[in-house]
């Protein structure tokens, strides 16, 4: 995701930092750089221009001390982007039932959205509802109804009924118990006439608390345009951004609509239910100067464990009870978050480290085995997972009935005894509902891959 734009940035703002002063030529490189990396974002060209006219003025402004002058430039380049980028606006749900429409065009990955954002919410506590009111695409019932059994996610369709509002008066009732209905709506390939009024019939008899906008980042600069024809018909409250792994242009989806005073909501950034993160523009600019963005790390952790598989998690821990099948289990979780490649750059100091994709063992062949190995244990060996290691006859026969070898139940042990020794001071103190703190993560990274990383090496 802009990967070629967080490079130039970092470089950017190292050459600054470097720089003994700064001269016309070292100013003039690092600007063209920077236009060169923003139009290949799909920035929009008048933004490029706006902020580059900021630092050259800013550079040779000679009411700034020399001393100053390079820490006013690199906080200047990251505040003008952190300004494109708008606004950071959280999507609160009220104490009370809230209903969330999402609307968008044919393709925009409105359905998947959906069950993702369902996903987010049930794993934070919410009671959870998706309903499925797009009666135009043959295929929308069953895909939702799909991805909601999937992620066990309450669903109401009604596949064989072409008539919207029927649908939702049929379920209108059954809804109200529900802290969170998600609402799935038909698209068009382009906002018709024939589009706006079945949504705008729809909202007059669902009221929604809120109307959120599907789009995808490979529009570019087109979403202005898409933004501003919804905003005016449909007034919607936010944005939901697709497919911010796949497109190096998701800079134009961004700030346009930054420019249409559409706040973005949330960013997708892959196929997978837990590939959905908060959009906070400072974060993400630190991703893209490689400073880590460890709150929404945080935040997908949450999103992978349920709220009472957390506290459990952490009474476990406290009390220095974990077993085999917990240490499992929370390899099964990161691997959920998409591999260690997917969120290093989330880790202060590790986005431009070259660390295997599979650090945290999320292979699934691996797990695939483990979970043979458990089957062939006794209760007493899974909460006590040390006396394999007193006696080594177990290993054999747990082996043997697993059908594996006696190395990959050492694996275990170890992945195991890795857990016990990052959970190892401190977790007393520690809040799952809050995550771990900056100082915790880096100690914890530090004793899961540093030795590992100096043998790779």
């Amino acid at each position: 995701m802009l990967e070629r734009l967080g490079e130039v940035l970092r470089k950017a703002t190292n050459k600054i930092a470097n720089a003994i002063f700064l001269d016309k030529n070292l100013v003039d490189s690092i600007i063209r750089d920077l236009q060169r990396a923003l139009i290949e974002a799909d920035v929009n060209i008048s933004l490029v221009k706006e902020i580059s006219d900021k630092i050259r003025k800013s550079a040779f402004d000679e009411r700034i001390k020399e001393i100053e002058k390079k820490e006013h430039v690199i906080k200047l380049l990251h505040d003008e982007l952190v300004k494109i980028l708008g606004e950071h606006k959280q999507l609160k749900l009220n104490s009370k039932q809230n209903k969330i429409m999402l609307l968008g065009l044919y393709g925009a990955g409105k359905t998947t959205t959906i069950a993702k954002l369902g996903n987010y919410f049930a794993k934070r506590g919410k009671k959870v509802a998706l309903v499925g009111l797009d009666v135009h695409r043959p295929a929308a019932s069953e895909q939702l109804k799909q991805l909601a059994e999937k992620n066990n996610l309450t669903i109401f369709i009604e596949s064989k009924e072409k008539n919207a509002l029927k649908i939702w008066k049929k379920y209108e009732k059954d809804l109200k118990k529900y802290d969170l209905v998600l609402i799935d709506t038909a698209g068009r390939h382009t906002l018709d006439k024939e589009l706006i009024k079945e949504i705008k019939d729809l909202g007059k008899t669902i009221s929604p608390t809120e109307t959120i906008l599907i789009m995808p980042a490979d529009i570019g600069q087109a979403a202005k345009k898409q933004s501003q024809e919804f905003q005016q018909a449909l007034k919607i409250s936010g944005v939901i951004i697709t497919r911010m792994d796949s497109t190096a242009k998701a800079g134009g989806a961004l700030t346009a609509c930054a420019e249409t005073k559409a706040p973005v909501y949330f960013i997708a950034t892959g196929e997978k239910i837990n590939d959905l993160e908060e959009f906070n523009p400072q974060s993400f600019l630190s991703r893209l100067l490689g400073m880590g963005d460890l709150q929404t790390l945080i935040e997908k952790i949450k999103s992978v464990t349920k709220e009472d598989e957390q506290e459990k998690l952490q009474k476990k821990l406290q009390e220095g009870k974990l077993s085999l099948e917990d240490v499992i289990e929370q390899v099964k979780s990161m691997s959920s978050l998409g591999g260690f490649d997917k969120i290093k750059g989330m880790i202060p100091g590790l986005g431009n480290a070259k660390i295997p994709e599979n650090l945290l063992g999320a292979q699934e062949e691996k797990v695939k085995k483990w979970e043979h190995i458990l089957k062939s244990m006794t209760v007493e060996e899974k909460e006590n997972p040390e006396l394999l290691k007193k006696q080594t006859s177990r290993i054999s026969r747990i082996a043997k009935g697993a059908g594996v070898n006696g190395s990959d139940i050492r694996a275990l042990l170890k992945q195991y005894e890795m857990l016990q020794e990052m959970m190892k001071g401190g977790v007393e103190d520690m809040d799952m509902s809050q995550g771990f703190s900056q100082k915790q993560m880096q100690k914890m990274m530090k004793k899961f891959g540093g030795k590992k990383l100096r043998r790779m090496r």
